[in-house]
Formats: structure tokens, sequence, C-alpha cells
């Protein structure tokens, strides 16, 4: 696992872990929380699914599809943090 590959990995991981907490207080939150929580679920799952793909890839990946699903990692974890604070 390359460095790339262990900013991604933590990020996802980390996300997920966020998104789990998250899941248990929406219940009573309101509908465009719920709504925004979907969402960023959805791509928090096509982010999951391109990446497993890339960490097997040959190790020459280019580092801006690292930096790529950086930005889209962080993009969600702003999402998410915009829900809790609507808690």
């Amino acid at each position: 696992m390359n460095g790339q590959d262990k900013i991604v990995a933590e990020l996802i991981r980390g996300l997920k872990h966020e998104r789990d907490e998250l899941k248990l207080q929406v219940h009573l939150a309101s509908m465009e929380a719920r709504d925004q929580l979907n969402e960023l679920d959805d791509k928090l799952d096509q982010l999951d699914s391109r990446y497993q793909p890339l960490r097997t890839a040959v190790e020459t990946s280019a580092d801006d599809v690292w930096e790529s699903m950086k930005l889209v990692g962080y993009e969600i974890r702003d999402g998410l943090k915009r829900v809790r604070e609507t808690l």
C-alpha cells in the first residue's frame, strides 16, 4: 500500500464511521437532512466502488487519480459535517 493509497483508505474508513454515526441520529432529524445524508451515502458508495479496483491496480497509477479521489472524499466529509451541524 503506497502513501496515497493509505490516505484514501483512511479517508474512506473515517467517512464510513462518520456516516454510520450520523445514520443513528438522522432518524430524529428533518427530511432535508435525511435527503442530504442519502445523497452523500450514494457518493461514498460510488467513491468506495471506484477506489477498490484502483487499490489492486498497477502501482504506477497517476497521482492525479488519487488527488481526484481525495477531493471527492473531502467533499463528502464536508457534506457530512453540514448534516451534523443541522442535527
